[in-house]
């Protein structure tokens, strides 16, 4: 388990990257146990934007390592739940205690996708606040992505997703306008801090939209 010290702007975290975490299915390991280039690009975004989170309640989708919801805490949110696949769950519990986070922020396990009454998203309530990073790479996930958040989504949500721009970005995006959402990229005030963080590949490459569910 290797650790990272963060410093985005002025805020600072430290995330600990997971080695030993493998897919019950694909025997490979899990996509969550390492920061993506997306997750350091919303945080970026989160630290610099006039976007206000104070008092917040907000939830995480495929979290992760739970970076952009750790920020969340950090920029003032009053309550966020990290939710990903049961596996990363004890490395997402670590991040939070690590940054001293534990009495605004827990995780959960989230099975996108599952009927209302189920013990996933049918019982969370609603959120002021959702917040996704490189979730968009497959339509199967994707199509239950969008059926969990019209159960976490009230009319005042605002749900953020930042994405590395490929070539199945569009088509998952494409999939949830299928299922009512609009999407609007947003303007991208991210500069050049946030690209010497995401490994020198330029900020030009990644993208925040913002999903608006649909109202029925």
């Amino acid at each position: 388990m290797g650790m990272r010290e963060l410093e985005i702007s002025d805020q600072n975290l430290t995330i600990y990257e997971l080695d030993d975490v493998y897919d019950a299915v694909t025997g490979h390991t899990c996509t969550g146990s390492w920061i993506w280039d997306s997750a350091l690009f919303l945080s970026q975004w989160l630290v610099t934007s006039s976007f206000d989170l104070q008092a917040k309640f907000v939830l995480e989708l495929g979290a992760g390592l739970g970076l952009p919801g750790l920020m969340a805490a950090k920029l003032g949110a009053n309550r966020v739940m990290l939710t990903d696949v049961a596996q990363l769950l004890h490395g997402l519990r670590k991040n939070v205690d690590v940054n001293g986070l534990e009495n605004r922020v827990e995780a959960r396990e989230i099975v996108w996708g599952f009927s209302e009454g189920s013990r996933t998203d049918g019982e969370l309530g609603k959120f002021d606040v959702v917040l996704m990073s490189d979730v968009f790479y497959d339509m199967a996930e994707t199509t239950a992505l969008g059926r969990t958040l019209k159960r976490v989504c009230g009319g005042e949500t605002m749900v953020l997703a930042a994405s590395e721009i490929r070539c199945w970005s569009g088509e998952c995006l494409g999939g949830l306008v299928s299922q009512g959402f609009e999407v609007v990229e947003l303007p991208s005030h991210v500069e050049c801090e946030c690209d010497a963080l995401v490994g020198g590949g330029g900020v030009d490459k990644f993208a925040i939209y913002r999903l608006i569910p649909p109202t029925k």
